[in-house]
């Protein structure tokens, strides 16, 4: 059977607020550009900021430090708190709504939802359920679908055709319990970061991407936004 296939979502905060308002959440956070790495720039993210979604290019450099991260944890453990949410990417194409999810997901306690809000009913039917378990229920989803897909053919870049290989991913960057989180459905579980706080979190955070970005310095096509207090 072939694997579901949405368009690409593009890393642009108008579209993703409006992705979120479709869904029934409310406007009280929003996303927003992150236009640079330095202190400057960062200063000009309005705070708190609960979650960072990265773009960025999927190498051959990347893959490697992919599978060797893997490892490393697979041999050494990690800690994990129970409370993150946390689901695996079935869908080829889904890791923008992923990423969104992930965000919202995991800082539902500070936002508002509206009361037929179809996000809120997702995340709170797929609690209990595993990662893998999540990934089935995305699958199955007709309202999340049918805006990521309305949300797709937005934007100012044109959308390419579903048989286009994209090697551009979403993940997203969170704090649980004081612990910086890096959630990514195409890896088997999430990465623990390290120490964080609300303080700090969003250049906590931007220290990981910089990693990113360090790992291919001759690529450019990396992406920023954060989901802060509006």
């Amino acid at each position: 059977m072939q694997a579901m296939r949405w368009l690409p979502l593009e890393a642009n905060p108008e579209v993703m607020n409006q992705f979120l308002k479709q869904l029934g959440v409310g406007s009280s956070w929003q996303f927003v550009d992150i236009y640079g790495l330095d202190p400057e720039l960062l200063s000009l993210v309005s705070r708190p900021v609960s979650a960072v979604l990265l773009l960025f290019p999927v190498t051959e450099k990347y893959e490697l430090f992919k599978a060797e991260e893997e490892a490393k944890i697979k041999s050494h453990g990690q800690n994990v708190d129970s409370s993150v949410y946390f689901m695996k990417q079935t869908i080829s194409n889904a890791c923008g709504t992923m990423g969104l999810i992930h965000a919202v997901a995991n800082n539902r306690g500070k936002l508002d939802f509206e009361n037929d809000s179809a996000l809120k009913k997702f995340i709170d039917d797929s609690l209990s359920l595993s990662p893998e378990e999540r990934a089935k229920f995305l699958e199955r989803d007709e309202s999340i679908r049918v805006t990521h897909e309305s949300s797709a053919q937005e934007g100012q870049s044109e959308a390419p055709s579903l048989d286009d290989k994209v090697d551009l991913h979403f993940i997203a960057f969170v704090d649980i319990q004081g612990h910086l989180y890096e959630l990514d459905g195409s890896k088997p579980f999430p990465v623990n970061h390290g120490q964080t706080c609300e303080d700090s979190f969003l250049e906590d955070a931007i220290e990981v991407c910089r990693k990113f970005m360090q790992r291919d310095p001759d690529e450019l096509r990396f992406t920023l936004v954060a989901f802060s207090k509006a």
